[in-house]
């Protein structure tokens, strides 16, 4: 293409744009080849987080999202790193069949559409995404690999099926994780989730959790992020005790204390406050434990039946959260304190969960406030066993005493501070196998079966002679098919269940006829490997080639929403653990930094349709163009931390880049002012410590400051201080600098090479500071004078400043503090 074509002297967005965007695409600039892939020399792995087509096109939300990651991936481009920039699309899941559905249109028909769509969008904005290794987690050359990550962690023993309690949405008709159960509703219809036990495939990411955790500390991580996923995680040290049924349905009435370990039911509970053993006047169970029905009573089954009934429609992450009325049944049975051999009543209660511990708890009313506000409730004994420093062991609580101290009411162990009894207990319970040592974890296992169409099949089989059969790999993938009838029920069932014609099918062991598992796994499967794929996108031979995953992973940056910590972020780094351990892969955490970006929000108020005030980039770069709009984005405020979008704030960046247009191309070749110099070099280094710090708006701010300075009073610039401008703005403005880069007598693009200006540290700092001077303590004047005057030179020359003089109003000066190169106070 003639790079002189239809240029003028006037910055015409949309001209410029539409030229640059169509070169890059002419010239691969952005993109590599599979050759070039394996030569890099240094390589550089920016990833941002692919997107859901599930809307009508993407918001001011996404685009703030990518450029900020793309950016970053150009400043590298220009520091000289060989930069991997790809983009793909997340086009499983019940995002998107829920937008298929409310629209009408079949999945198969609508999510390739709305991918053309947000493809268009996306090169609109000049991202420099290497659209040679896109993917989409729809295509069967995708999800071929999908389905066989599935089967390795099958074949490894982490891919189980097994009846559980799940979150079901009533709305969406599927199972969901309680990640994604927010405040008992379902994260992406606002249904109030119910429970239901059902068979499920579930991945056992609690194997990982001890290491998932670990590994935390080492991670250049947001600190948010990792915080989120170390609560998620939940890490606690305590002991296992065992209390044995002393009376219910089938036990007896007597026991030993000595003997309390042999017993025929005993109740398992995991705490770690073992010092506070005296202080359990009451256990409680999950209502799902199987010895509930094994321990209650006659009298009480009725009553427990129907609580829990009730129960099995509340969702799992409410009960977790634990803060609505408490409410129980006791089951009639009496299980014996290992400890002092005290009878003490079992109930069921929904604040205990199967999924934590062993479902069963030790309630300390006296020192856990939601045991207290239960036993306040039912009327159950609460006995202080724990007393800070003077307070008086017998006297009644008010609230559960949460804080540190001594022993009280516990017989030998009374005195001991509370950290030497929790060892001192665990020992000698130990003694008689009534203790174990423990550490126990909140993190649950993945279920990962969905009862929707729009997924990826399991790739698992059912046969009468052979039972559960994993689908050969050479039989991959396990092609979705298109159904008419694709709409979920509430049967809990999938709707490829209702299509024999498919899920019958031969068993590849015996022969015989078999039935294919007719749920789809959970769209963040798709979502949990899919970085590993792009360097190696369009091989048809393996997931990921070895060769090309050791050169550019695991992946430099990656930028994305803090609401996927404990979603996709810690699922990835679960399956990168499986398969390094499986010797896919040799290492084994996958981002080696992570960056979480802000949000975006409209005139005070978070987007959404309802408020109207969802912003659609689209007619804002038509208007001002890709390049403003861009810049204005990242000067809304902090990029990690967001800003509020307003209309009339995109006139400033416009305007900057059209100074900076007519500046470049009226620039005069003349020697460089030596003020205009030392402004120079710190802008370079400001621009550069912020990129690489991802504080873009005061980047901005910064080119700003400069540019008007090399414009000062009117004066034309000089080419030397216009010149760095152009590769400095590059990352915010790439279509811009693309053209201002040719003007100058370029003929490769700017990001051709290591373009990014160097600047000398010394000549960075300014000759001159400006010191406040004050009277009295009050501001008088502000004044420019030489960096590292001494004292008396700058009490002296405040002393003669006229506007000074005013105020000393010739009272004789008592004293000058001075602050150097920052302040003389005269005191008169």
């Amino acid at each position: 293409m003639n790079q002189t074509t239809h240029m003028t002297d006037t910055y015409f967005p949309a001209e410029v744009e539409q030229r640059w965007q169509q070169r890059w695409e002419e010239q691969g600039t952005n993109g590599f080849t599979r050759d070039e892939l394996r030569r890099a020399e240094r390589p550089f792995y920016n990833l941002m987080m692919f997107p859901y087509p599930s809307a009508e096109g993407l918001h001011v939300g996404n685009i703030y999202a990518f450029t900020g990651a793309d950016i970053f991936g150009r400043y590298k481009r220009l520091r000289g790193f060989d930069v991997f920039e790809p983009i793909g699309f997340d086009a499983f899941g019940i995002h998107s069949e829920n937008f298929a559905l409310k629209q009408g249109i079949h999945p198969m028909e609508l999510i390739p559409r709305n991918v053309e769509r947000f493809t268009r969008q996306l090169r609109r904005v000049g991202l420099m995404y290497d659209w040679n290794h896109t993917v989409d987690t729809t295509q069967p050359e995708y999800y071929r690999w999908t389905q066989w990550i599935f089967l390795q962690l099958y074949k490894a023993g982490l891919a189980v099926k097994k009846e559980a309690p799940v979150n079901w949405c009533p709305s969406c008709n599927t199972v969901l994780s309680n990640e994604q159960v927010v405040g008992g509703e379902c994260e992406r219809c606002g249904t109030p989730v119910e429970q239901r036990v059902l068979s499920q495939w579930f991945f056992r990411i609690t194997q990982y959790a001890g290491r998932l955790l670990d590994n935390l500390a080492t991670l250049d991580w947001s600190e948010t992020t990792k915080k989120a996923q170390e609560n998620w995680i939940g890490r606690s040290e305590g002991a296992e005790i065992v209390f044995p049924v002393a009376r219910g349905k089938a036990s007896e009435d007597r026991h030993e204390p000595t003997q309390l370990h042999k017993q025929p039911h005993a109740i398992r509970v995991f705490t770690t406050r073992p010092d506070t053993l005296f202080g359990a006047t009451y256990m409680v169970l999950a209502p799902e434990h199987p010895l509930v029905d094994q321990i209650t009573t006659p009298e009480q089954r009725a009553a427990v039946d129907a609580y829990r009934e009730r129960v099995a429609a509340t969702d799992l992450v409410s009960r977790r959260i634990g803060e609505k009325e408490k409410t129980g049944v006791d089951t009639g049975a009496r299980a014996l304190n290992p400890i002092n051999g005290e009878e003490i009543p079992v109930w069921i209660a929904d604040y205990v969960l199967m999924e934590y511990g062993t479902g069963a708890i030790m309630a300390v009313p006296g020192h856990d406030e939601r045991d207290f506000e239960f036993a306040r409730k039912m009327g159950l004994t609460i006995r202080r066993v724990i007393a800070a420093a003077g307070e008086d062991a017998d006297t009644p609580l008010d609230e559960a005493y949460t804080g540190e101290g001594t022993l009280v009411n516990s017989a030998r162990f009374n005195g001991l501070d509370w950290r030497t009894a929790k060892s001192a207990i665990t020992s000698q319970l130990s003694q008689t196998s009534s203790a174990t040592r423990r550490t126990n974890y909140r993190l649950h296992d993945w279920c990962i079966s969905r009862q929707r169409y729009w997924g990826p099949p399991i790739p698992i089989l059912y046969c009468d002679e052979c039972g559960t059969v994993p689908v050969p790999e050479d039989q991959l993938p396990v092609i979705l098919p298109d159904i008419p009838d694709f709409k979920p029920d509430a049967s809990g069932i999938s709707p490829l269940a209702r299509h024999e014609e498919w899920y019958i099918t031969g068993c590849p062991q015996c022969g015989g006829q078999a039935r294919r598992e007719t749920d789809v796994s959970d769209t963040f499967l798709d979502s949990a490997w899919y970085f590993l794929r792009y360097p190696s996108a369009g091989d048809e031979k393996v997931p990921f080639d070895p060769e090309m995953t050791r050169r550019w992973l695991p992946v430099d940056s990656y930028i994305g929403g803090n609401e996927h910590a404990v979603l996709h972020l810690l699922y990835a780094r679960f399956i990168t653990m499986a398969l390094k351990d499986m010797g896919h892969v040799d290492f084994e955490e996958p981002f080696a930094r992570f960056r979480a970006h802000g949000l975006i929000i409209k005139d005070g108020s978070k987007m959404s349709k309802s408020r109207g005030n969802v912003v659609v980039p689209d007619d804002y770069i038509e208007e001002w163009g890709a390049d403003t709009f861009r810049m204005y984005l990242m000067f809304l405020g902090p990029y990690q931390e967001g800003g509020d979008f307003r209309d009339a704030g995109i006139t400033g960046p416009y305007n900057f880049l059209s100074r900076l247009w007519d500046s470049v191309l009226s620039a005069e070749e003349r020697p460089l002012d030596a003020g205009i110099e030392q402004k120079l070099h710190a802008t370079i280094q400001k621009v550069t410590e912020d990129a690489e710090a991802l504080s873009y708006n005061t980047a901005i701010a910064a080119l700003m400051e400069y540019l008007n300075a090399v414009r000062a009073g009117g004066r034309i610039p000089e080419r030397e201080a216009v010149l760095p401008l152009v590769p400095l703005v590059a990352p915010f403005a790439p279509h811009l600098a693309e053209e201002l880069w040719v003007r100058l007598g370029h003929k490769d693009s700017i990001f051709a090479a290591a373009n990014w200006p160097g600047y000398d540290p010394a000549k960075a700092v300014a000759d001159t500071v400006e010191f406040v001077v004050q009277v009295n303590g009050k501001l008088r004047a502000r004044m420019p004078l030489a960096r590292g005057i001494g004292e008396v030179e700058a009490r002296d020359a405040a002393l003669a400043d006229p506007h000074v003089q005013r105020f000393l109003d010739g009272k004789p000066l008592r004293k000058a503090i001075f602050v150097p190169d920052r302040l003389v106070n005269l005191v008169v």
